[in-house]
């Protein structure tokens, strides 16, 4: 049988939702392992709308699940659905929606809070030994909230190949493990079951992104 994995997006645009290439990537290597891809989203409002093009908030109100249904062509479910016994996996792609929508990491960093149904979904994955795929800046909520895990975002000394490198000493601080790592690279912590990989940390060609991705995903549907 086709493994099922969860994929919780938080809204559609790299400045205020998941990035798309990143959580295309995440559906297109799910397609092509023969894996189902479940996606979700949670129910609520956005933190602000990003103008991308001129990458300023405007006063617009957006909802994070509509959004989401953008990336996922409508074919989409309420994270407050979500029941871990008949999926195999989860998948939690990049963009600032992860530190805006499913967090606060955005304002408040290290010091930050996660949305009470994100983060019982990643418990209720984690006690079930079940493998949890984390890319870009979504490692941040397995270093809240899994102290001693092993994460990847890419690199800890700030470039300009890795504008975000700040990051990992941010998570270091929350007492987990920052292991350096290419962008066309995943890091498997086997205790933790969590697999991550660097994506748009990282100033990359967007295939080595791609790349990268599929990584992820294969590591994930090996543990799952």
């Amino acid at each position: 049988m086709a493994k099922r994995v969860a994929v919780v997006l938080a809204g559609c645009g790299v400045f205020d939702g998941s990035e798309i290439h990143e959580a295309s990537a995440v559906l297109v290597h799910l397609s092509r392992e023969g894996a189902q891809a479940e996606v979700y989203a949670p129910n609520i409002p956005q933190m602000h709308v990003v103008d991308h093009v001129k990458g300023q908030p405007t006063p617009e109100q957006r909802n994070v699940l509509v959004e989401s249904a953008r990336i996922a062509r409508g074919n989409i479910k309420d994270l407050a659905t979500l029941d871990v016994k008949g999926l195999d996996a989860l998948i939690i792609p990049g963009g600032f929606g992860v530190a805006k929508n499913l967090s606060t990491w955005a304002t408040q960093g290290k010091n930050c809070s996660i949305s009470k149904e994100v983060e019982g979904v990643l418990r209720a994955f984690h006690a079930a030994h079940k493998p949890i795929g984390l890319c870009c800046i979504s490692p941040v909520l397995a270093a809240k909230i899994f102290p001693g895990c092993e994460v990847t975002v890419g690199h800890d000394t700030e470039c300009e190949q890795w504008p975000y490198a700040k990051t990992a000493e941010a998570m270091k601080e929350l007492g987990c493990r920052h292991v350096n790592s290419q962008v066309t690279e995943a890091h498997v912590d086997t205790r933790n079951r969590l697999v991550t990989t660097s994506a748009f940390m990282c100033n990359a060609p967007i295939h080595h992104i791609h790349d990268g991705v599929g990584k992820m995903v294969q590591e994930v549907l090996r543990m799952a």
